[in-house]
């Protein structure tokens, strides 16, 4: 059985680090440098997302414009398209799109609001527990 992705947020909580269109990536790299993350989630008007600006985004950037991308704002380099998912989406569900479309990070959204991030981390560690927890269930039972 597959728990849904509000038990991870519940567990890891629910802070999600953002910033806003017009940061530069200089300032972006500095923030997922700062906190020891792979993506900023970029959050516009009325916190609104507007883009994902992950570390592919940053190698992208430098690749293709150099030293002067650290000056350009991630609205013009970030991931425009952002895959969310709901706090009802099931680990086993977002795991598959996760796996599917090579996403390392989607952001968690409840009416519209973002209410948290997962990372393929996240899931990775809350399958092991499935797991382990299947696997002291069938000790269990083989042993009573």
């Amino acid at each position: 059985m597959s728990i849904p992705v509000k038990a991870i947020l519940e567990q890891k909580g629910r802070d999600v680090v953002t910033v806003g269109p017009e940061t530069t990536l200089n300032e972006a790299a500095a923030t997922l440098n700062k906190y020891r993350i792979g993506a900023v989630v970029v959050v516009g008007k009325d916190s609104k997302i507007v883009g994902i600006f992950t570390e592919r985004d940053v190698v992208t950037a430098i690749a293709k414009h150099g030293t002067a991308a650290l000056e350009q704002s991630v609205s013009s380099l970030m991931t425009p398209e952002v895959f969310r998912c709901r706090e009802e989406t099931t680990v086993n569900e977002l795991m598959g799109v996760m796996t599917e479309r090579r996403f390392r990070h989607v952001p968690v959204e409840n009416h519209g609001k973002l209410v948290g991030i997962i990372s393929i981390g996240d899931v990775v560690k809350q399958r092991i527990r499935e797991v382990e927890l299947e696997t002291e269930q069938i000790i269990a039972y083989i042993a009573g």
